[in-house]
């Protein structure tokens, strides 16, 4: 990464990556929250 290619420089020239990677990632943690609620059951 040393010949000029760095993330700032790729987020730059692609703004609407950081906007996809955060709804996949805010996605992600849902999934995830979901998956846990419905996996225990708590009572009889």
């Amino acid at each position: 990464m040393s010949d000029g290619h760095s993330v700032k420089s790729y987020v730059a020239q692609h703004p609407k990556l950081v906007g996809m990677l955060f709804t996949a990632m805010l996605f992600g943690s849902q999934l995830g929250t979901v998956a846990a609620d419905g996996s225990t059951h708590v009572g009889p």
